[in-house]
């Protein structure tokens, strides 16, 4: 339970947050989602050795949670990536076009130093909240 006109989205079908933050938190017909790894929803182990292997179950821990939230990847307004070593952009461009194949989000993308659980990337969205127009 939050604040009045804060809902907590806790997903199923996404892994559970690994700290004491919500996966994703709706304010106002937006979401917010915490920064997504590629940990496997049902076992919690790390999904992939290489960027583009861990992008994809980022991607669907996004859209799980997401969904849970009552929006989709066709919603969404802006991401922020967090990369392990920028070699690695276009292996991860090529796994992100592949989810947002009608409408291109604004996008931040970032070098980080490390990442929880050593991975390679860590996605978050902002999304609306509403009718999915049904197709990223």
């Amino acid at each position: 339970m939050g604040p009045p006109g804060v809902r907590m989205v806790a997903a199923d079908k996404a892994p559970q947050a690994i700290g004491p933050y919500s996966q994703a938190v709706v304010v106002d017909d937006m979401v917010y989602t915490a920064g997504q790894i590629a940990l496997d929803p049902t076992s919690g182990a790390i999904v992939g050795t290489s960027t583009a292997e861990q992008a994809e179950q980022v991607m669907r821990n996004l859209a799980a949670i997401l969904e849970a939230a009552g929006s989709g990847l066709d919603l969404v307004v802006k991401t922020t990536v967090y990369l392990i070593d920028m070699a690695d952009f276009p292996a991860l461009n090529e796994v992100y076009a592949r989810y947002f194949t009608r409408h291109k989000p604004a996008r931040s993308t970032i070098q980080a130093a490390a990442l929880p659980k050593a991975v390679r990337v860590e996605i978050d969205a902002v999304a609306r909240v509403g009718a999915s127009g049904r197709g990223a």
